[in-house]
């Protein structure tokens, strides 16, 4: 094993440890700056994470985005898609209401 280097007996300079000495006030306030730093950052991330409205914002402003940009790389598509989509909505709306006549004869 080996024995750590000593200045005096029973103490380890901070240098022969590899670590800044703990009772250097610069580096004591450089840890307490890197810390406030840190948990500005996290708090930061927690009210971005629990700002539902904006999260909600940027989802639609995501959509659409995706939605304008398909539409401008194959408009056939999505014209044929939004015509399908508007098909089985008015089929769905007549059948439900065929039923809805039917079991009031009943």
């Amino acid at each position: 094993m080996s024995t750590p280097s000593h200045s005096g007996p029973g103490e380890t300079t901070a240098a022969a440890a590899g670590t800044p000495d703990p009772t250097d006030p610069d580096a004591i306030k450089a840890d307490i700056e890197a810390t406030r730093a840190q948990l500005g950052r996290t708090v930061d991330e927690l009210s971005n994470r629990l700002d539902v409205p904006a999260r909600a914002r940027e989802r639609a402003a995501r959509t659409k985005d995706t939605a304008v940009e398909t539409y401008r790389e194959s408009p056939p598509a999505v014209i044929g898609a939004g015509l399908a989509l508007a098909g089985l909505v008015v089929g769905l709306i007549v059948l439900r209401r065929r039923r809805a006549t039917a079991r009031r004869k009943r």
